[in-house]
């Protein structure tokens, strides 16, 4: 006789698209980026981690209407609508974006784990011996684990980054008032680069390109009616709700530990600095949470982005009724073993550079992901009226491109 699933069951079958969300974007991008924009511009910054959180709600929650109220994917919309521009312009972003996430993930992997067991008396040489081995055993757990093992290794690493690095926010005893105060106003400390930084930390903050994968998540659920999309909602809160906080308490322990050195020595510095506070206990607590924020990071990057390449291939030679998207594909396998290979190639490149870069490169795809919003769910021939967006998230999705446009401008004057 089957047993009914308890509610605690039923309540993380709701969010595990949204977890999965969560624990993808951040990780490398939050470890990294925000420890060192905390690190130079302090508590005042706090207020772009959740703005960056809802603004990627906004979005995410966009391409979710989408999908179930038209039963394709927004990227089968945009290329249905645009096809000779999407075919020319989007392998030119999606390529290098791939290369730097997959290196800047590799190299935190190596990071972190030599900082934890460092059998290599070389930092750099452990670094790059631990982001190989760590590249093939996300290769192994998604080629090999299916998405139900997947998701359990996701589900213990998000539950271990969370504690961790809230747990070490709240020992290193922040000055609470400044938390509040950098949480509500919208500060920018006037330092060279502020904008930049901020820009990058809201880039990092929940994923980019990969928001995407949310809508193949919630395929393998069995969520394609529109009636779902109240669950979806839901869904997305709570995983970006719990993004904001893993990034503010990054923000937290950057502003109360400068972020010094480079590669390797970014961790061990972090680690020894809590060490110094908290005692063994803050330094073990913060390694295990970083290796648990960027492994899962790895392995949901692993797993989601080749969706997208088989997506865009299967559509690149089926103008008309693609076949769906499938893991079990030989897409899906090549682009899997590509992914896991050939950002290995960066792992002698600088571990901070890469960070802040991939992650302001990953930031311009929220602008353009605003405008397809507009354009395909603001047309009531293609998702009816109840599709169609409301004048509040025409608004809010204005308010996305005119921000990076206005950053934008203001780096062009420097």
């Amino acid at each position: 006789m089957n047993e009914r699933p308890s509610r605690l069951g039923l309540w993380l079958a709701i969010v595990m698209p949204g977890i999965l969300t969560a624990a993808t974007g951040v990780g490398a991008g939050d470890l990294a980026t925000a420890s060192l924009v905390g690190s130079h511009l302090g508590l005042a910054i706090l207020w772009s981690v959740p703005l960056g959180a809802f603004l990627k709600y906004v979005l995410t929650e966009g391409l979710t209407r989408w999908q179930l109220t038209t039963g394709t994917t927004l990227l089968e919309g945009v290329m249905d609508q645009w096809r000779p521009v999407v075919r020319l312009l989007f392998p030119l972003y999606l390529l290098p974006w791939t290369f730097f996430v997959g290196a800047a993930l590799v190299s935190a992997c190596g990071v972190t784990m030599q900082a934890i067991c460092p059998l290599f008396a070389d930092p750099v040489h452990g670094k790059i011996v631990y982001g190989i081995l760590h590249s093939l055993l996300g290769f192994a757990l998604v080629r090999l684990g299916g998405f139900r093992l997947f998701e359990k290794v996701m589900g213990a690493c998000v539950a271990l980054m969370f504690v961790t690095v809230l747990l070490n926010a709240a020992l290193v005893e922040p000055d609470w008032l400044a938390v509040l105060k950098g949480s509500v106003v919208p500060l920018v400390p006037a330092k060279e680069g502020s904008m930049r930084l901020v820009v990058a930390l809201m880039g990092g903050v929940g994923g980019t390109l990969t928001i995407l994968c949310y809508g193949y998540w919630i395929r393998e659920e069995g969520r394609t009616q529109r009636e779902q999309l109240r669950t979806c909602r839901i869904d997305i809160a709570v995983g970006y709700a719990a993004t904001a906080l893993f990034g503010m308490g990054m923000v937290v322990l950057g502003s109360h530990l400068p972020a010094q050195g480079k590669g390797a020595a970014l961790v061990v510095n972090l680690a020894h600095c809590l060490e110094e506070q908290t005692g063994s206990v803050g330094r073990w607590l913060f390694l295990a949470g970083a290796w648990a924020a960027v492994f899962s990071s790895l392995l949901g990057v692993w797993q989601s982005v080749p969706y997208i390449y088989a997506d865009f291939l299967r559509l690149w030679h089926h103008r008309t009724n693609p076949p769906p998207v499938s893991t079990a594909s030989r897409t899906y396998r090549t682009c899997l073993a590509a992914i896991t290979l050939v950002p290995l190639l960066g792992l002698a490149v600088n571990f901070k550079a890469i960070q802040l870069l991939y992650a302001f490169v990953g930031a311009c795809f929220m602008p353009l992901l605003a405008v397809v919003l507009l354009l395909l769910n603001g047309q009531t021939r293609l998702v009816g009226r109840e599709g169609r967006n409301r004048p509040l998230t025409v608004a809010l999705l204005l308010a996305i491109v005119g921000f990076f446009l206005l950053v934008g401008w203001y780096e062009t004057q420097k």
